[in-house]
């Protein structure tokens, strides 16, 4: 637990959202998050912000949704976070990030978490055919090696989308609030 949570601030969460169809219903965690008292920040990957509704999304969480570096000096919009949830995480995005390329702000957060201890779940959503490719089970192996949580997610079937009625939002917060220490 971080030392500013310590001092009676809620914890806050930042949740990476990528661009697939399912990114639309992340109200859901955002709620459910605020519903276990933590405080919500967003960073979308660039594409990942099309699919959101911004000023809905910026509304549920009173801060505004990151999706680029922000110029020197410019002040931090979020606090630093307690914990990190990538939910919706793209084939994309998983590879990336077990590869240490960080050429977004979302990937740049996920790859210095690692460093600075912060804990991280992930929540895929991709289907059979991307889940099939040998490089997503690498990455899934080297995530688990940064002891990133990872959810369970079965794949949808290719060019069919689906699978949103099955995606279990909450589950980021079942994986990331042991590692807090304790209930938020």
């Amino acid at each position: 637990m971080s030392e500013s949570t310590a001092v009676g601030r809620k914890p806050f969460l930042y949740v990476v959202v990528c661009a697939c169809g399912v990114a639309a219903d992340v109200g859901r965690l955002i709620a459910a998050a605020q519903g276990r008292n933590w405080d919500v920040g967003v960073i979308a990957t660039p594409q990942g912000l099309t699919f959101l509704d911004v000023q809905a999304v910026q509304a549920q969480t009173g801060h505004p949704i990151r999706s680029a570096w922000r110029a020197p000096g410019e002040a931090r919009p979020l606090p630093p976070a307690d914990a990190i949830a990538v939910a919706p995480a793209t084939f994309n995005t998983i590879n990336k990030w077990a590869a240490g390329l960080s050429d977004t702000l979302a990937l740049g957060i996920l790859c210095e978490a690692y460093g600075m201890g912060v804990p991280v779940a992930v929540l895929p959503y991709l289907n059979a055919a991307q889940a099939a490719h040998p490089a997503y089970r690498r990455s899934l192996a080297v995530l688990r090696e940064m002891d990133v949580l990872i959810g369970a997610y079965e794949p949808h079937r290719p060019k069919a989308g689906g699978g949103a009625d099955r995606f279990r939002w909450e589950e980021a917060l079942d994986l990331l609030e042991p590692r807090l220490g304790a209930r938020p």
